[in-house]
Protein backbone atom coordinates (compact mmCIF):
# COMPACT_ATOMS: atom_id res chain seq x y z
CA UNK A 1 0.00 0.00 0.00
CA UNK A 2 1.84 2.76 -1.20
CA UNK A 3 0.26 6.36 -1.16
CA UNK A 4 1.71 7.12 -4.57
CA UNK A 5 -0.29 4.56 -6.22
CA UNK A 6 -3.51 7.02 -5.30
CA UNK A 7 -2.14 10.45 -6.12
CA UNK A 8 -3.26 12.34 -9.66
CA UNK A 9 -1.15 15.19 -10.30
CA UNK A 10 -2.22 14.91 -13.79
CA UNK A 11 -5.64 14.47 -14.69
CA UNK A 12 -5.64 14.33 -18.32
CA UNK A 13 -6.23 10.77 -18.44
CA UNK A 14 -7.65 10.17 -15.59
CA UNK A 15 -10.47 7.52 -15.19
CA UNK A 16 -12.32 7.17 -11.85
CA UNK A 17 -13.30 3.62 -12.83
CA UNK A 18 -9.58 2.52 -12.97
CA UNK A 19 -9.11 3.68 -9.02
CA UNK A 20 -9.98 0.39 -6.69
CA UNK A 21 -12.82 1.52 -4.12
CA UNK A 22 -11.13 -1.09 -1.84
CA UNK A 23 -7.43 -2.70 -1.87
CA UNK A 24 -9.05 -6.21 -0.34
CA UNK A 25 -6.47 -6.34 2.67
CA UNK A 26 -6.86 -9.63 4.69
CA UNK A 27 -8.93 -8.19 8.09
CA UNK A 28 -5.88 -10.84 9.69
CA UNK A 29 -3.75 -7.56 8.86
CA UNK A 30 -6.08 -4.93 10.42
CA UNK A 31 -3.73 -4.89 13.78
CA UNK A 32 -0.64 -4.41 11.50
CA UNK A 33 -2.05 -1.91 9.47
CA UNK A 34 -3.63 -0.12 12.38
CA UNK A 35 -0.37 -0.01 14.56
CA UNK A 36 1.85 1.48 11.20
CA UNK A 37 -1.39 4.13 11.40
CA UNK A 38 -0.67 4.65 14.85
CA UNK A 39 3.07 5.18 13.90
CA UNK A 40 1.83 7.61 11.60
CA UNK A 41 0.07 9.71 13.70
CA UNK A 42 2.54 9.95 16.55
CA UNK A 43 4.78 11.20 13.24
CA UNK A 44 1.86 13.62 12.52
CA UNK A 45 1.82 14.87 16.06
CA UNK A 46 5.70 15.79 15.79
CA UNK A 47 5.76 17.22 12.51
CA UNK A 48 2.33 19.19 13.06
CA UNK A 49 3.77 20.85 16.59
CA UNK A 50 6.72 22.07 13.69
CA UNK A 51 4.59 23.05 11.37
CA UNK A 52 2.40 25.25 13.76
CA UNK A 53 5.81 26.81 15.38
CA UNK A 54 6.93 27.86 12.11
CA UNK A 55 3.81 29.24 10.47
CA UNK A 56 5.68 29.85 7.55
CA UNK A 57 3.04 27.69 5.37
CA UNK A 58 -0.69 26.81 5.77
CA UNK A 59 -2.22 23.40 5.15
CA UNK A 60 -5.94 22.73 3.56
CA UNK A 61 -6.90 19.36 3.76
CA UNK A 62 -10.35 18.43 1.74
CA UNK A 63 -12.68 15.36 1.72
CA UNK A 64 -15.13 14.85 -1.10
CA UNK A 65 -17.12 12.01 -0.81
CA UNK A 66 -20.14 9.97 -1.53
CA UNK A 67 -22.83 9.98 1.07
CA UNK A 68 -21.44 6.95 3.70
CA UNK A 69 -18.09 6.71 2.51
CA UNK A 70 -16.62 7.49 6.01
CA UNK A 71 -15.41 11.18 6.00
CA UNK A 72 -16.52 11.90 9.18
CA UNK A 73 -14.65 9.22 11.04
CA UNK A 74 -11.88 9.99 8.78
CA UNK A 75 -11.86 13.30 9.79
CA UNK A 76 -11.64 12.04 13.84
CA UNK A 77 -8.89 9.89 13.01
CA UNK A 78 -6.57 12.27 11.21
CA UNK A 79 -6.88 14.63 13.88
CA UNK A 80 -6.18 12.45 16.49
CA UNK A 81 -2.86 13.64 18.44
CA UNK A 82 -3.18 16.82 16.92
CA UNK A 83 -2.74 20.44 18.66
CA UNK A 84 -6.23 21.61 18.57
CA UNK A 85 -5.12 25.32 18.19
CA UNK A 86 -3.95 24.66 15.16
CA UNK A 87 -6.53 23.45 13.40
CA UNK A 88 -9.94 24.33 12.25
CA UNK A 89 -12.74 21.76 10.80
CA UNK A 90 -15.58 23.16 8.66
CA UNK A 91 -18.31 21.59 7.53
CA UNK A 92 -19.42 23.24 4.28
CA UNK A 93 -23.56 22.26 4.32
CA UNK A 94 -26.30 23.97 1.46
CA UNK A 95 -25.54 27.19 1.12
CA UNK A 96 -27.50 29.73 2.99
CA UNK A 97 -28.83 32.71 1.88
CA UNK A 98 -26.03 34.68 2.58
CA UNK A 99 -24.02 32.57 1.35
CA UNK A 100 -25.60 32.38 -2.14
CA UNK A 101 -25.20 35.94 -2.08
CA UNK A 102 -21.77 36.05 -2.68
CA UNK A 103 -19.46 34.05 -5.01
CA UNK A 104 -19.27 30.72 -4.47
CA UNK A 105 -15.55 30.51 -3.03
CA UNK A 106 -16.64 33.50 -0.58
CA UNK A 107 -17.97 31.28 2.25
CA UNK A 108 -14.55 29.25 1.83
CA UNK A 109 -12.09 32.03 2.12
CA UNK A 110 -13.62 32.59 5.37
CA UNK A 111 -12.52 29.57 6.58
CA UNK A 112 -9.40 29.69 5.11
CA UNK A 113 -6.54 28.66 8.06
CA UNK A 114 -3.70 31.38 8.72
CA UNK A 115 -0.03 30.08 8.03
CA UNK A 116 0.61 27.78 10.93
CA UNK A 117 -2.40 25.87 11.09
CA UNK A 118 -4.54 23.12 9.27
CA UNK A 119 -7.83 23.77 8.08
CA UNK A 120 -9.97 20.29 7.06
CA UNK A 121 -13.14 20.89 4.87
CA UNK A 122 -15.81 18.37 5.19
CA UNK A 123 -16.95 18.91 1.62
CA UNK A 124 -15.68 22.23 -0.08
CA UNK A 125 -16.02 24.27 -3.13
CA UNK A 126 -15.84 21.47 -5.32
CA UNK A 127 -19.71 21.08 -4.35
CA UNK A 128 -20.04 23.82 -6.64
CA UNK A 129 -18.93 21.45 -9.49
CA UNK A 130 -20.77 18.30 -8.10
CA UNK A 131 -24.07 18.43 -6.42
CA UNK A 132 -24.93 21.75 -8.28
CA UNK A 133 -23.75 20.44 -11.85
CA UNK A 134 -25.65 17.14 -11.46
CA UNK A 135 -28.64 19.17 -10.56
CA UNK A 136 -28.35 22.11 -12.37
CA UNK A 137 -28.73 24.20 -9.39
CA UNK A 138 -26.97 27.37 -11.30
CA UNK A 139 -30.12 27.46 -13.38
CA UNK A 140 -32.17 28.56 -10.28
CA UNK A 141 -29.26 31.08 -9.57
CA UNK A 142 -29.80 35.07 -9.13
CA UNK A 143 -27.10 35.78 -11.49
CA UNK A 144 -26.67 37.96 -14.82
CA UNK A 145 -28.14 35.97 -18.14
CA UNK A 146 -23.94 36.36 -19.35
CA UNK A 147 -23.52 33.76 -16.35
CA UNK A 148 -26.18 31.70 -16.18
CA UNK A 149 -27.52 31.35 -19.66
CA UNK A 150 -24.92 30.07 -21.33
CA UNK A 151 -23.98 26.26 -21.82
CA UNK A 152 -23.61 24.39 -19.18
CA UNK A 153 -20.70 22.70 -20.09
CA UNK A 154 -19.11 26.32 -20.84
CA UNK A 155 -20.50 27.49 -17.25
CA UNK A 156 -18.82 24.40 -15.42
CA UNK A 157 -15.33 24.98 -17.57
CA UNK A 158 -14.57 27.88 -16.31
CA UNK A 159 -15.36 27.02 -13.04
CA UNK A 160 -12.68 24.60 -13.27
CA UNK A 161 -10.92 27.01 -14.72
CA UNK A 162 -11.60 29.29 -11.48
CA UNK A 163 -10.89 26.18 -9.02
CA UNK A 164 -7.14 25.59 -10.14
CA UNK A 165 -6.39 29.45 -10.39
CA UNK A 166 -7.73 29.94 -7.08
CA UNK A 167 -5.42 26.87 -5.51
CA UNK A 168 -2.84 27.93 -7.47
CA UNK A 169 -2.91 31.69 -5.97
CA UNK A 170 -3.01 30.30 -2.32
CA UNK A 171 0.00 27.63 -3.55
CA UNK A 172 1.85 30.49 -4.47
CA UNK A 173 0.97 32.65 -1.05
CA UNK A 174 1.84 29.61 0.86
CA UNK A 175 -0.43 27.17 1.06
CA UNK A 176 0.09 23.20 0.53
CA UNK A 177 -3.17 21.52 -0.43
CA UNK A 178 -4.06 17.94 0.56
CA UNK A 179 -7.12 17.12 -1.57
CA UNK A 180 -8.86 13.32 -0.99
CA UNK A 181 -11.66 11.91 -2.57
CA UNK A 182 -12.86 8.48 -0.94
CA UNK A 183 -13.66 6.39 -3.55
CA UNK A 184 -16.52 4.00 -1.96
CA UNK A 185 -18.39 1.63 -4.08
CA UNK A 186 -21.90 1.72 -4.65
CA UNK A 187 -22.61 -1.90 -2.96
CA UNK A 188 -20.64 -0.43 0.20
CA UNK A 189 -22.75 2.84 0.37
CA UNK A 190 -25.98 0.59 0.38
CA UNK A 191 -24.24 -1.65 2.74
CA UNK A 192 -23.85 1.29 5.56
CA UNK A 193 -27.05 3.01 4.72
CA UNK A 194 -28.48 -0.31 5.84
CA UNK A 195 -26.89 0.09 8.75
CA UNK A 196 -27.83 3.04 9.32
CA UNK A 197 -31.48 1.98 9.30
CA UNK A 198 -31.14 -1.38 11.00
CA UNK A 199 -28.49 0.44 13.82
CA UNK A 200 -30.53 2.34 16.42
CA UNK A 201 -27.28 4.55 17.38
CA UNK A 202 -26.59 5.12 13.74
CA UNK A 203 -30.54 6.67 12.78
CA UNK A 204 -29.25 9.91 13.62
CA UNK A 205 -27.15 9.82 10.73
CA UNK A 206 -29.68 8.55 7.71
CA UNK A 207 -31.70 10.77 5.82
CA UNK A 208 -34.34 9.81 3.34
CA UNK A 209 -32.49 12.61 1.21
CA UNK A 210 -29.56 9.69 0.63
CA UNK A 211 -31.24 7.40 -1.02
CA UNK A 212 -33.07 9.82 -3.05
CA UNK A 213 -29.27 11.06 -4.16
CA UNK A 214 -28.27 7.23 -4.70
CA UNK A 215 -30.23 7.34 -7.71
CA UNK A 216 -27.81 9.80 -8.98
CA UNK A 217 -24.71 7.95 -8.66
CA UNK A 218 -24.00 7.34 -12.28
CA UNK A 219 -24.08 11.35 -12.56
CA UNK A 220 -21.86 11.83 -9.76
CA UNK A 221 -19.11 9.73 -10.54
CA UNK A 222 -19.02 11.27 -13.55
CA UNK A 223 -19.02 14.75 -12.33
CA UNK A 224 -16.28 13.72 -9.76
CA UNK A 225 -14.00 12.44 -12.52
CA UNK A 226 -14.29 15.50 -14.35
CA UNK A 227 -13.83 17.45 -11.48
CA UNK A 228 -10.58 15.74 -10.64
CA UNK A 229 -9.48 15.24 -14.27
CA UNK A 230 -9.78 19.27 -14.07
CA UNK A 231 -8.41 20.45 -10.91
CA UNK A 232 -5.41 17.57 -10.38
CA UNK A 233 -2.14 19.44 -11.03
CA UNK A 234 1.51 18.47 -9.71
CA UNK A 235 0.86 21.73 -6.82
CA UNK A 236 -2.42 20.90 -5.87
CA UNK A 237 -2.89 16.65 -7.01
CA UNK A 238 -5.55 14.85 -5.52
CA UNK A 239 -5.30 11.85 -3.43
CA UNK A 240 -8.58 9.25 -5.10
CA UNK A 241 -8.30 6.38 -2.27
CA UNK A 242 -10.29 3.77 -1.75
CA UNK A 243 -12.75 3.67 0.83
CA UNK A 244 -14.65 0.61 1.36
CA UNK A 245 -12.51 -0.68 3.69
CA UNK A 246 -12.19 1.87 6.75
CA UNK A 247 -9.46 1.03 8.64
CA UNK A 248 -7.46 0.76 5.16
CA UNK A 249 -8.57 4.28 4.31
CA UNK A 250 -7.37 5.72 7.82
CA UNK A 251 -4.03 4.78 7.09
CA UNK A 252 -3.75 5.73 3.24
CA UNK A 253 -4.99 9.06 4.75
CA UNK A 254 -2.03 9.24 7.64
CA UNK A 255 0.21 8.36 5.02
CA UNK A 256 -0.70 11.25 2.89
CA UNK A 257 -0.96 13.61 5.55
CA UNK A 258 2.35 12.91 6.67
CA UNK A 259 3.90 13.11 3.49
CA UNK A 260 2.24 16.92 3.15
CA UNK A 261 3.70 18.04 6.52
CA UNK A 262 6.72 16.41 5.66
CA UNK A 263 7.05 17.73 2.56
CA UNK A 264 7.00 21.97 4.29
CA UNK A 265 10.38 20.47 6.06
CA UNK A 266 8.82 23.25 8.93
CA UNK A 267 12.26 24.00 11.24
CA UNK A 268 11.55 25.50 15.00
CA UNK A 269 12.23 29.23 14.93
CA UNK A 270 15.54 30.07 15.90
CA UNK A 271 16.04 32.99 17.82
CA UNK A 272 18.35 35.88 17.28
CA UNK A 273 21.67 36.07 19.15
CA UNK A 274 19.89 38.65 21.09
CA UNK A 275 17.09 36.67 22.44
CA UNK A 276 19.13 33.72 23.41
CA UNK A 277 21.17 35.90 25.79
CA UNK A 278 17.91 36.86 27.50
CA UNK A 279 17.05 33.52 28.09
CA UNK A 280 20.56 33.03 29.55
CA UNK A 281 19.85 35.71 31.85
CA UNK A 282 16.41 34.67 32.67
CA UNK A 283 17.44 31.43 33.41
CA UNK A 284 20.01 33.26 36.11
CA UNK A 285 17.93 34.58 37.70
CA UNK A 286 15.63 31.63 38.15
CA UNK A 287 18.27 29.60 39.42
CA UNK A 288 19.27 32.66 42.00
CA UNK A 289 15.79 32.16 43.64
Amino acid sequence: MNIKDFIITDGSKFKLADMPTSLKVDKDRRPEIEELQGENETAITELQERFYADSREGLIMLLQAMDAAGKDSTIKRAIHGINPQGVRVTSFKQPSKEELAHDYLWRVIRALPERGSIGIFNRSYYEDVLVVKVHDLQKGYRMPDRVIGEDPEKFFSRRYEQIRGFEQYLYENGYRFLKIFLNVSKDKQRERFLERIDEQEKNWKFSSADVAERAYWDDYQNAYEKAIRATATKECPWYVIPADQKWVTRYLVSEALKDVLESCHSEYPVLPPEEIEKLAIARDQLLAE
